[in-house]
């Protein structure tokens, strides 16, 4: 017998009855349903948790700070500390590392802000032109410095509610929710880097003495970060410019001086040298972190990744989803149950069918494969009108609830059906039915073809 033959002949029977068939395939709809949808709600779970990390950073970083010769954990105290300063040739030891792809600075400094009466303490991050470009897209106005241009600032959305009053010390926004009157795009913003030299009293404690005027620079702000003082992304509350412009002009205010927040020499002196803060080494994939963090933790620097947060939350969002999918199982296992009833009831019904088939010659195997294919049928087109159910099922809840704004404050939906998972549950379903006809085949196999054909 042909298998095209054996196709239209499982096709012609499932159909026979009708009401029968619709009510099995129902079981698998039922089934895949309960499947699709529980594993949606598991993988929707883990992409706003995912997307909830991504938003403190990248995935693939490593982070090594500064102070990786303070670590008094390690029993081989550094006697050379000028070794663990993160320099440019610590960077490019980094950039050597296998599975490292690019490494990113950060010089942090803090500086004094003034706009009119307004004023407040800030720290900026010189970056790097990558990192300046990764920031293009969140600007809500201007744009980000170009390179070899003066320095100028790029502000986050959050940071002028920080600005107060500098004869009073009110600050609008925390005492009255009023943003105060400034306009950081278009009004003159003086930065002064020397706060040590910066007194707002001339005649502190009864004092004669008139404290040094602090150099004020006059930097122009190049963008804003997209978003009102209360909406939160990583940008919110910083303060960026280029890290070469930001080099140049502490150069020049500091020249032969410390610079605040750098290290000195065992005399005092400054090196001449500038030290990063922080460094982001970046790595190609995020299986390959742990083993990029590791190394520089040996070569004793402090580094931290997201990656370290990942791991345990991940497992315990598999369990979850093991779980779900455990749950909508149930309901196929139900469906098998009445796919094996509903295959047994079929064979009783074509007894004499199954005889004659036999006595003309037709092969044992291909009596079998005729009702496993019956039952794959059924599988099959349960488990496709279960997908469609499943995406319709998805769509209100996405439309209706948003998983990630609940729980974690980011844009993500409850439930995520991708393409793999539509395309194996189909499959599955398939599956499982012709296991649960099965036992039905061998029945079918064994009848002998006198007694079938006798039979009423």
């Amino acid at each position: 017998m042909k298998i095209s033959d054996i196709l239209g002949m499982s096709l012609g029977s499932l159909f026979k009855r009708k009401v029968r068939t619709i009510l099995t395939i129902m079981g698998v709809v039922i089934g895949t349903t309960s499947i699709v949808v529980m594993l949606s709600l598991g993988l929707g779970l883990k992409a706003a948790l995912m997307a909830e990390f991504e938003s403190y950073g990248s995935l693939k970083s490593v982070d090594v700070e500064a102070d990786g010769m303070y670590d008094s954990s390690s029993s081989d105290k550094k006697k050379n500390p000028e070794d663990y300063l993160l320099s440019d040739e610590r960077i490019q030891e980094f950039l050597a590392l296998d599975h490292v792809v690019s490494v990113d600075p950060e010089l942090r400094v803090s500086v004094l802000i003034k706009c009119g009466v307004y004023e407040c303490s800030f720290q900026v991050t010189g970056v790097t032109r990558d990192v300046l470009e990764s920031k293009r897209e969140n600007l809500g106005q201007g744009t980000i410095p170009a390179e070899g241009d003066d320095l100028s600032f790029v502000y986050g959305n959050s940071v002028i509610q920080y600005f107060y009053n500098a004869k009073n010390g009110y600050n609008p926004y925390w005492d009255r929710g009023e943003l105060p009157d400034i306009d950081l795009m278009n009004d003159q913003i003086f930065v002064i880097f020397d706060q040590g030299s910066y007194n707002p009293t001339s005649d502190e404690g009864g004092s004669d003495e008139v404290a040094p005027t602090p150099k004020k620079y006059i930097v122009k702000t190049a963008g804003l970060i997209a978003g009102g003082p209360e909406d939160w992304n990583e940008d919110s509350y910083g303060i960026y410019c280029d890290i070469e412009a930001l080099k140049e002009v502490l150069a020049r205010e500091f020249r032969g001086r410390v610079i605040p927040g750098q290290p000195t020499r065992k005399n005092g002196k400054p090196y001449r040298e500038l030290f990063y803060s922080t460094v982001h080494v970046n790595v190609d994939e995020m299986d390959n972190v742990n083993g990029v963090q590791t190394i520089i933790n040996e070569m004793g620097f402090r580094s931290y990744s997201n990656a370290e947060w990942i791991e345990s939350d991940m497992q315990v969002m598999n369990i979850i989803q093991a779980v779900l999918g455990g749950i909508g199982g149930i309901s196929l296992f139900v469906a098998a149950i009445g796919i094996t009833n509903t295959m047994m009831m079929s064979i009783y019904e074509r007894t004499k069918e199954i005889g004659i088939m036999k006595v003309i010659g037709c092969r044992i195997r291909d009596i079998q494969l005729l009702f496993l294919i019956e039952a794959g049928y059924i599988g099959f087109i349960g488990g496709m009108i279960g997908i469609l159910l499943s995406y319709l099922i998805s769509y209100i809840l996405n439309k209706g609830l948003s998983l990630g704004e609940m729980m974690f404050n980011v844009d993500s939906n409850i439930s995520v059906i991708p393409p793999w998972l539509a395309i194996i549950s189909v499959a599955f379903a398939a599956v499982i039915a012709m296991l649960a006809g099965f036992l039905p085949s061998i029945r079918a196999m064994k009848l002998s073809p006198l007694a079938a054909i006798r039979a009423e």
